[in-house]
């Protein structure tokens, strides 16, 4: 791993009751170049055009390589991802969303808080996500 990571864990083992299979932690040490990536919603990054979805899975599929796509484009990769904020509009989205988002953070282990809100800025946005890495020194 990158940054050191302080008790890393899976939620299959936290979350048993779930079907949950995401590798996070419960605090990152990190020293570097930091990138805060502003919300991410299930939208072009370069139209700002929604996807045609209103399915969890395929928004988070598209928030997620947001993600990815704008740390690589400031010049690191998702291994240097250390921090999630997951904003969902309804609790029963929540492990279909941390299913798929657990797909682009397999071995990263970053720290993660997830939140149920009334709305986000679109009606149709399901889920949000607004994340922080560190590209080493």
């Amino acid at each position: 791993m990158t940054h050191t990571r302080i008790r890393a864990f899976n939620t299959k083992d936290t979350y048993p009751e779930q079907n949950l299979d995401n590798d996070l932690a419960q605090a990152v040490v990190a020293r570097g170049q930091v990138i805060f990536l502003r919300g991410q919603c299930p939208q072009d990054l370069d139209t700002a055009t929604n996807i045609d979805s209103h399915d969890p899975v395929v928004q988070t599929h598209k928030v997620m390589r947001n993600i990815r796509q704008l740390i690589e484009e400031a010049g690191g990769e998702m291994a240097h991802l250390t921090k999630l904020v997951v904003y969902l509009t309804d609790v029963r989205h929540r492990e279909a969303v941390y299913r798929t988002m657990g797909e682009y953070i397999r071995d990263v282990h970053p720290v993660c808080t997830g939140l149920v809100v009334v709305a986000l800025a679109r009606p149709e946005w399901l889920v949000e996500i607004d994340a922080t890495a560190v590209i080493p020194d």
